[in-house]
């Protein structure tokens, strides 16, 4: 019953702009993050937002250029992909947990989404 759907990836050019959504249903989150994964890497983080707490964290990387949101009437959280660099193939995955400890730590997660696939091209 617990369901991640992920939207809004594509392709783009470097420099310019993704937004990406996260609806959570079946379920009460504290935390929701997004996590990146390029072909043959492991899981990095990216962002993530405590939906009860408030408390928002940001890889070093991406501080300056992203921005994760949330609606909380509709459980939905978002992130806002500025100044995209990378020209390989990725995808962004929605994770959501019960927990507030060690928000960026892909580990923690209890369920995740199937996947936002973006494309950057240069």
């Amino acid at each position: 019953q617990v369901q991640l759907v992920e939207s809004g990836g594509g392709l783009v050019q470097a420099g310019g702009s993704l937004r990406l959504s996260c609806a959570a249903s079946g379920r009460t989150f504290s935390t929701m993050g997004w996590f990146c994964q390029a072909p043959g890497k492991e899981r990095v983080f990216v962002a993530a937002n405590s939906w009860s707490g408030g408390s928002v964290y940001y890889a070093d990387s991406v501080k300056d250029r992203f921005t994760i949101s949330r609606d909380n009437a509709r459980y939905t959280v978002y992130l806002q992909m500025n100044s995209l660099e990378s020209e390989e193939k990725a995808v962004d995955d929605c994770g959501a947990r019960y927990g507030l400890s060690r928000p960026t730590t892909s580990v923690e997660y209890d369920y995740w989404g199937q996947g936002a696939q973006v494309t950057v091209s240069s």
